[in-house]
């Protein structure tokens, strides 16, 4: 009778404890002493472990009590008793990755393993965390070995597949199921985000309408415009560089349209090839990373969101509204702007540019190509069609309409949301009307708050940024396709075939853009921003990150000569690894948002530097081709540029870290840069 009692007070305290909110079981429930007395206990290490077709967590020293536990990122406290506690899961043959997260007594522990179905209970395999760093390490290493980006982020997928398959090599089975998953695990997932999907459609419509506006003379109508104004050396120069400030909204457009356009004026009046390459590359890249509307910037709103979502609910803030808000952190970009004016506008060269100008400027040779063959460039054909008339509207008014129509989008569904938020206030009178919701927004912030510019904020974070891109997007082919076709430039068949032309030219893109996403995916998948966090919490200062993450970024993008892949990279993990360090460091999350935005900020500019160096770099290449200078010569002359200006923008990151980044400290730091940059060309140039 007694084991009858004993049998039934087991089945009860199993029935009590399952019915709570863990999954996590006792033992041990025969004990005399009552859950609710337990002390709450720090252990030293906790184990899991296959028990008799059961799993079993077991601290080191065999206590009872409650411990904090987080089990997949689901906090809980669990109930040890004689050091004991169960997982009731059911894992299938491939299995399922465990994660436990708990406060030790050596500080954070971090804990992860691969569970999967066996014939004698389950399969439990330890995965040592300082894996999880593995899939980019791998896809940055044979990115630099290979010269080759595609190849080495599906690898960098593949390994991390592996690792979360319990790295499984008892089977060919279980071999090729983690290989597969790259596919329609991965990759897949990658593409079926609403997020994602919005965009690719964006990226794909911004590439058509770049087609359609060259190949109807729109661009080559803006060229001409400017062009008439070149009259010498230094104008030529400038004209080229306000033209390379004018394509904003495309590195690849800017290059190949820049460059070509405006060799023939820079040969004229004897500038090097490997000066109008520099100007063209220097102004591409920085321009369009920094810029509001550009074929960057669904690539950058999507890596900031994956970053910030690890966050949880610390910020409520959008992507867009982040973005802009770091723009004040972005010191290369407009530091590089302000650089190459000042060559320009001092007319000093050092290093091997200045080698180069005066080649060119004494001998009348603007390229150091052997023969007069080496000077003809092998260029995608963006030129106009036959009969097409160089109207810079037909250009403009489609850009145009793509920036308007974003801000159109931004506060429109800036206004819904508010609509939303003061409707749940019920607010007499209110009516879903700009006006209504405008006027009733200071309901919104505390007494003494609400002004305009702070309205204007809140307005813009609640915006849906992809759902204003993908309008504005639209927008801006309907209006260059109406153009194109009113002005009977090209029939609507041939429209239609440029613009296809031009999705495809986004492919390339958009290909590394869906390999980067599913590499983000493993990296969450294996925790490897939390390994990173926990190891750098107590090593690191917060306000020294955005400096170690400024050089980091720059070595990957040299090292992948791809600043979209080093964000892709970065971003998941520079973000919440900052976060961790600075809450470990007793900040509070205001005071932690002003390092999250230099650290955005810095990633972006410094991959921008590491692309300037790289010359596997698909810009740089680019420029090179576009300007018809020797590729290897384009890179030697640019890089100690880029170089002085990277010095210059490390500097500046690491000070706006120290003792805050608002916009008046960055007026000044870029007025002081400025004035560092007419001293270093005025002591070494010549």
């Amino acid at each position: 009778m007694k084991r009858r009692y004993l049998l039934c007070a087991v089945v009860m305290c199993y029935l009590a404890v399952c019915s709570g909110q863990s999954t996590l079981i006792p033992v041990d429930t025969s004990s005399v002493q009552l859950v609710q007395e337990l002390p709450t206990i720090v252990p030293s290490y906790i184990q899991l472990s296959s028990n008799n077709g059961f799993l079993d967590l077991t601290l080191a020293d065999g206590k009872s009590g409650l411990v904090d536990i987080e089990v997949d990122g689901e906090a809980t406290q669990l109930t040890f008793i004689d050091g004991k506690s169960r997982l009731d899961k059911s894992f299938d043959r491939s299995g399922e990755l465990v994660f436990l997260k708990y406060q030790g007594t050596a500080g954070s522990e971090l804990d992860l393993y691969h569970v999967s179905a066996a014939k004698q209970g389950h399969r439990v395999k330890s995965i040592p965390l300082w894996l999880s760093i593995v899939p980019p390490l791998v896809a940055i290493i044979l990115a630099l070995i290979f010269k080759e980006v595609i190849v080495s982020l599906f690898i960098g997928i593949f390994s991390g597949a592996f690792i979360a398959f319990g790295m499984r090599l008892d089977s060919i089975y279980h071999f090729f199921r983690s290989l597969f998953s790259t596919i329609d695990k991965y990759i897949v997932t990658a593409l079926t985000d609403s997020g994602h999907i919005s965009i690719i459609v964006f990226s794909l419509l911004i590439g058509g309408m770049v087609a359609i506006i060259s190949k109807n003379g729109g661009m080559a109508g803006v060229v001409n415009a400017l062009k008439g104004y070149a009259k010498d050396a230094r104008s030529s120069q400038f004209i080229t560089w306000i033209l390379g400030l004018a394509i904003f909204f495309d590195d690849y457009a800017n290059t190949l349209i820049v460059g070509n356009t405006m060799r023939p004026v820079t040969d004229k009046f004897n500038i090097s090839r490997e000066k109008l390459a520099y100007l063209v590359d220097s102004t591409a890249a920085p321009i369009a990373a920094i810029a509001f509307i550009t074929t960057w910037i669904g690539a950058e709103l999507s890596y900031i969101d994956s970053g910030m979502k690890q966050l949880g609910d610390a910020y409520t803030l959008t992507p867009y509204s982040i973005f802009i808000s770091s723009l004040k952190y972005s010191f290369y970009p407009f530091l590089t702007l302000i650089f190459g004016f000042l060559v320009i506008y001092t007319q000093k060269d050092y290093g091997p540019m200045a080698t180069a100008e005066h080649r060119a400027r004494t001998t009348g040779q603007v390229s150091s190509a052997a023969t007069s063959d080496e000077d003809e460039p092998n260029m995608e054909d963006l030129s106009p069609v036959k009969n097409a008339p160089h109207r810079w509207y037909n250009a403009a008014i489609p850009v145009l309409t793509v920036i308007f129509m974003t801000i159109f989008g931004l506060v429109d569904t800036g206004m819904d949301s508010l609509y939303g938020q003061l409707g749940n206030k019920n607010i007499a009178g209110l009516t879903n009307h700009w006006g209504s919701v405008w006027g009733n927004a200071s309901a919104l912030f505390d007494e003494g708050q609400g002004g305009f510019f702070a309205k204007l904020g809140m307005l813009i974070g609640s915006a849906d940024s992809y759902v204003a891109l993908l309008w504005a997007s639209l927008s801006g082919v309907m209006v260059a396709i109406g153009l194109t076709i009113i002005q009977r430039i090209m029939k609507l068949f041939d429209t239609m075939h440029w613009m296809a032309e031009g999705f495809k030219s986004m492919m390339p893109a958009l290909i590394i853009l869906t390999l980067a996403w599913a590499l983000a995916s493993t990296t969450e998948q294996l925790h490897t921003a939390e390994y990173l966090s926990t190891t750098l919490e107590n090593a690191l200062h917060p306000r020294l990150l955005p400096v170690v993450i400024f050089v980091l970024a720059a070595f990957i993008a040299f090292s992948t000569g791809s600043s979209w892949s080093t964000m892709a990279i970065l971003y998941p993990i520079a973000i919440p690894t900052t976060y961790a360090v600075c809450m470990a460091n007793g900040m509070v999350p205001d005071e932690a948002l002003a390092i999250l935005l230099n650290v955005i900020a810095t990633v972006l500019a410094a991959s921008v530097l590491g692309d300037h160096c790289s010359p596997i770099s698909d810009t740089t290449i680019l420029s090179s081709l576009a300007s018809d200078c020797n590729h290897i010569d384009h890179v030697r002359t640019q890089m100690p540029y880029a170089l002085t200006v990277g010095g210059f923008s490390l500097v500046c990151v690491g000070l706006s870290a120290v003792f805050g980044g608002s916009w008046l400290m960055t007026f000044v730091l870029l007025v002081v840069s400025g004035v560092g940059f007419w001293g270093v060309l005025r002591v070494f140039g010549r």
